[in-house]
C-alpha cells in the first residue's frame, strides 16, 4: 500500500518541478527575443546602448560613423503588447523586432533603433514602466517626450544635421509625433503605421485610448515636413485606409501614401526595405498648395 505521505510529496515534487519548466521555458523565449534583438543588430554594425531619460530608460541600438551626415533614426512598433484580445502581456518587447530589422537593412552611415518604453530594458530599472504603458498609454504625451529626448541625445552628437525618422506599426504615429515636436527632422516614412488609433480601434471594435495622442490630429504640424507612408495590400490591422487618411489630411503636398502588394502588417519588411528606401519623399508645388 501506498504511503499518503509519498503520494503527495510525489504531487508536490511533480507541481514544483512543473513550475520549474515553466519558469526556465519563460525565461528562455525572454532571453530569445534579447538574444535574437542582438544578433541582428550585431550583423549590421548597430551596438546596443541605454539611453536614460526623464520617463523611461530607453534601449537603443545605434551605428554612427559619419556624424557629418544625416541620421537615420528608426521607432519600433508596439511589440508584444497583447497576449490575446483581451489579455495584455506582462513583457512588451517584440518576438520578432520588425523596426530592428528594417534599421539593420539601411546601409546609411548613420542608423540609430529605439525601442519603445519598456521593451528590450529590464523593468527593474523602469519603475514606471506597467500595462498601461503599452496598452491605453502607449501614445501618451510622456511617452512622446521621452522618444523624443532620445532623439535629442542622438542628435546631440552630430550637431547641425538633419533627421529622418521611421516608424513601423505603432512606431509611425511616435515618428509623426516626435516630429511635430522637433525642427531638425528631413523626413518622415512609416510602415503598417498606426496613424489614426481611433480608426484602427473603431475598425477592430476595441477600447478607445483617451490618454493617447493620436497621430492624425497633429497631420497639419507635420504637413511640410517629405513624407511616404507604407501599407501592405493585405494588412487587416493597420489596412491602406489608415495612411490614405493621414495623408489626406496633410493637404497631401508633402505627403504620399503607397501600398506595397502581397504584405501583412506583420509581413516580411526588412526584405523589401532597400528598395523601399529608395523611394525618396518630396514636397509637390508651393507651399499652401493642395492636390
Amino acid at each position: 500500500m501506498l504511503n499518503p505521505v509519498s503520494i503527495r510529496s510525489g504531487r508536490l515534487t511533480a507541481t514544483l518541478l512543473g513550475m520549474l519548466m515553466i519558469s526556465v521555458v519563460t525565461g528562455c523565449a525572454t532571453l530569445d527575443r534579447d538574444t535574437h534583438a542582438d544578433a541582428q543588430a550585431e550583423a549590421a554594425g548597430l551596438k546596443r546602448e541605454l539611453i536614460n531619460t526623464d520617463g523611461f530608460v530607453l534601449t537603443a541600438f545605434s551605428r554612427i560613423s559619419r556624424p557629418d551626415a544625416p541620421l537615420n533614426l528608426y521607432v519600433e512598433g508596439d511589440g508584444l503588447a497583447w497576449i490575446s484580445r483581451s489579455e495584455p502581456s506582462l513583457d512588451p518587447t517584440p518576438r520578432e523586432a520588425t523596426g530592428l530589422a528594417l534599421a539593420a537593412a539601411d546601409p546609411a552611415a548613420n542608423v540609430v533603433y529605439l525601442a519603445r518604453p519598456c521593451q528590450f530594458t529590464p523593468m527593474a530599472m523602469n519603475p514606471r514602466c506597467g500595462v498601461p504603458y503599452w496598452t491605453g498609454k502607449r501614445f501618451a504625451p510622456e511617452v512622446v517626450a521621452s522618444m523624443d529626448e532620445a532623439v535629442s541625445q542622438f542628435a546631440a552628437r552630430m550637431p547641425g544635421q538633419r533627421i529622418n525618422l521611421v516608424g513601423y506599426s505603432g512606431g509611425g504615429a511616435l515618428a509623426v509625433l516626435v516630429a511635430a515636436r522637433r525642427t531638425d527632422v528631413a523626413s518622415i516614412r512609416t510602415v503598417a503605421g498606426n496613424l489614426d488609433d481611433e480608426f484602427v480601434n473603431r475598425l477592430h471594435d476595441v477600447s478607445s485610448m483617451p490618454q493617447s495622442e493620436n497621430a492624425i490630429d497633429f497631420a497639419s504640424r507635420v504637413a511640410s515636413i517629405p513624407q511616404i507612408h507604407f501599407s501592405g495590400a493585405d494588412d487587416t490591422v493597420v489596412p491602406p485606409a489608415v495612411a490614405q487618411r493621414f495623408v489626406d489630411t496633410t493637404g497631401k503636398r508633402c505627403a504620399q501614401a503607397r501600398t506595397v502588394p502581397d504584405v501583412k502588417h506583420d509581413g516580411d519588411w526588412s526584405a523589401l526595405w532597400p528598395a523601399l528606401l529608395g523611394v525618396t519623399p518630396a514636397c509637390v508645388g508651393p507651399p499652401g498648395a493642395t492636390g
